[in-house]
């Protein structure tokens, strides 16, 4: 089974966390980190969990020869490279 997308989950560590997190990662601002369609996006805010899921297309198939990233890492690495505002 090939895989066509990409999730990326964000785990916080308490609620105080996520609600601070999930605000600042809006959609939009996730589509121009990743340089994809904001509506090409799907956005999981899953609060019981404390988790954002994000899921966009892969821009190649998971394993082919082109594939360069099959864990999604290098995708990651641009979330964690966003400065948050500090928390109040």
């Amino acid at each position: 089974m090939r895989v066509r997308w990409l999730t990326i989950d964000i785990f916080c560590g308490d609620a105080a966390r996520y609600e601070h997190i999930s605000r600042f990662l809006e959609t939009e601002r996730v589509a121009t980190a990743f340089a994809v369609p904001t509506q090409t996006i799907k956005r999981f805010d899953i609060a019981e969990l404390n988790v954002v899921k994000i899921s966009f297309p892969r821009p190649t198939v998971q394993g082919t020869r082109n594939d360069r990233d099959m864990h999604g890492a290098a995708w990651a690495v641009l979330l964690a490279e966003m400065t948050l505002p500090e928390m109040t």
